[in-house]
């Protein structure tokens, strides 16, 4: 018996599809049967280990389909643009995932009074305003297109944090833009369940991405991070894109106003 893919035929925008988590989720997708359009400010990776071939690339070598949307999340029309275009390329949407974000106090940590303001405002910017961006698109298309077979209309998967859960140390508008991130999630959950709309949000912990090359640099030794994370130390960026496959999924389908941790057993101290 031949098992039926749990993303067949559904469309998808990743944001910051380009690298980590989002290329990780990106390539999941499309693996579980999804239709993908990639988006980032630059289809390179910012990875040595990545850079050799585009996310997109990558999709449709392997039989997949995949479009690049260059896109900067911060921007409406450019999040307006990206939404028509995977509608215009796929014909409809089904899926969100606002993946894009950055952590400037990874290269620079700061407690509250030496921040920078251009540095708070950036990073609300690109880790909050994009996924209000996102989310407000892909929710007037989502509105106003047929259900999906399911009889859902959509499913949105915001990447927040541990960070937006817990505190961390000299981050502060990272933790800041995260916890906004996991709020607005469950507020929009509620909007929009009787629409039969999903709103989750991940939680990854520690994840060995380009900026967890910069956390362990700059802010905490890797030593004390695998320590934080009982269960195996830091994760990977195929643990949080499974995990994001399920709240696409049907798997998922009595599951709404959720900020999940994938932690490794961070958050359970």
């Amino acid at each position: 018996m031949t098992q039926s893919l749990r993303l067949q035929d559904k469309v998808a925008i990743v944001t910051g599809a380009s690298s980590g988590l989002g290329r990780a989720i990106a390539v999941r997708y499309a693996q579980e049967g999804a239709k993908v359009a990639c988006a980032d400010l630059t289809p390179t990776a910012r990875s040595q280990e990545e850079a050799e071939i585009t996310t997109h690339d990558l999709i449709v070598k392997n039989g997949g389909r995949a479009i690049f949307v260059q896109t900067d999340v911060g921007a409406a029309m450019q999040m307006e643009n990206l939404v028509q275009a995977a509608v215009k390329e796929y014909g409809r949407l089904d899926v969100l995932v606002n993946n894009a974000g950055i952590s400037i106090e990874a290269r620079r940590p700061a407690v509250l009074h030496l921040t920078e303001e251009a540095d708070w405002d950036t990073t609300m910017r690109v880790n909050t305003k994009s996924v209000f961006l996102g989310c407000k698109y892909a929710l007037a298309q989502m509105l106003a297109q047929e259900p999906h077979i399911s009889g859902d209309r959509g499913w949105i998967i915001n990447i927040s944090s541990i960070m937006g859960m817990i505190a961390g140390p000299e981050n502060p508008s990272y933790c800041a833009s995260k916890g906004a991130v996991s709020q607005l999630t469950r507020q929009m959950a509620l909007d929009y369940a009787p629409h039969r709309i999903h709103s989750n949000a991940l939680c990854p912990g520690y994840t060995q991405t380009a900026i967890f090359k910069e956390t362990t640099t700059h802010l905490t030794p890797w030593e004390d991070l695998n320590r934080r994370h009982p269960l195996k130390g830091p994760g990977f960026p195929d643990d949080i894109a499974r995990m994001a496959v399920v709240l696409a999924s049907d798997d998922a389908s009595w599951v709404t106003g959720v900020c999940l941790p994938v932690d490794g057993g961070y958050t359970a101290r």
